[in-house]
């Protein structure tokens, strides 16, 4: 791939930046990638309209469209000099500019909103959790890969972000010295306490808090587990930034979650953000917050259930393994 542009790509990819609203959807897809549907909701304007100006970034090179489901995704351009000179325009951009400042507003209370949806998804369904899971995926199958993928050395602290119930403490309980499971919703956190109770764990402490957003130390722990959790987020690469400062040089991070799927009543019955990730989503979120990529394993659901009687739209589970 030539470092250099021609002079007619160069006039087309600065044409394409030098409008209003292009250059603030640059600078909003700078930060991390967003879907059409937010962007229409951060900037007050038409579909419609919006997608004709991300078409026309999306012509320059200047920025990237992908598809996950129904909903259409973008990105700042990886690579290449179409990447370096957005990057660049980017840089000469005086972000505290009232345009820019209140975008970045708008996406704070979007990300805002979208978590008080799934946390009122949570204090519904906090008592049936575990079982909401299994109707997915043969649990099982998913706990002993995660005991294999992360082997069977002493822990001295682990991290559990999005401890929902509390189970993967549970699961873990007899590797580390002290284990700490986060978890915004009360509700969640309170039949956590009751499981860990009833199972006499005495080795663990339970905290409300923003997973993207800790009052803990950097590199405060050696294992940090997201286990189910990213695609309740809008911005999984915010999570996955927050894991990297709490992880201790030389600790892992396991994800596990759902593969990319085509599920969308996920999304209306189950408040989901993201319909599952491949393999190379979740290594590019790693890698651009300084993460080492490890292992990768994916599990296939060969379980009928209610909502899956054919293996057809059956959904399979991925985990990935990183280090810092």
């Amino acid at each position: 791939m030539s470092s250099t542009l021609t002079k007619d790509a160069l006039l087309n990819a600065l044409k394409a930046a030098s409008d209003d609203t292009r250059l603030r959807l640059l600078v909003l897809l700078s930060q991390t990638e967003k879907n059409v549907k937010d962007l229409t909701e951060i900037l007050g304007q038409s579909q419609p309209r919006l997608s004709r100006h991300l078409k026309l970034l999306t012509n320059a090179n200047l920025i990237e469209r992908f598809q996950e489901g129904s909903w259409v995704y973008y990105r700042l351009a990886r690579g290449g000099p179409n990447a370096t000179l957005i990057q660049e325009i980017i840089k000469t951009a005086n972000l505290t500019d009232a345009p820019f400042a209140n975008d970045q507003k708008a996406a704070e209370k979007l990300i805002a909103k979208r978590a008080q949806e799934a946390q009122t998804y949570f204090q519904t369904h906090a008592k049936d959790w575990d079982q909401i899971r299994k109707l997915y995926v043969k649990e099982e199958k998913v706990e002993q890969a995660m005991q294999s993928l992360l082997g069977k050395g002493p822990i001295d602290m682990l991290l559990d972000l999005g401890t929902g119930t509390g189970r993967i403490l549970e699961l873990f309980a007899s590797q580390f010295k002290t284990g700490i499971g986060i978890d915004i919703n009360n509700e969640m956190l309170r039949h956590a306490r009751a499981r860990l109770g009833r199972l006499n764990i005495n080795s663990c402490e339970l905290r409300q808090g923003d997973i993207t957003n800790l009052k803990l130390k950097n590199a405060c722990a050696e294992t940090i587990i997201m286990h189910q959790i990213l695609h309740f987020f809008a911005e999984p690469r915010d999570v996955c930034k927050e894991a990297a400062r709490l992880l201790k040089p030389g600790g892992k991070l396991m994800i596990v979650d759902f593969s990319a799927h085509n599920n969308e009543q996920l999304r209306t019955n189950f408040a989901h953000q993201r319909l599952g990730f491949s393999e190379n989503q979740i290594w590019n979120f790693l890698k651009a917050v300084g993460l080492k990529t490890l292992k990768f394993q994916q599990l296939s659901n060969t379980q009928p259930t209610k909502q899956t009687t054919t293996n057809k739209n059956a959904l399979n589970v991925s985990l990935w393994l990183a280090s810092k």
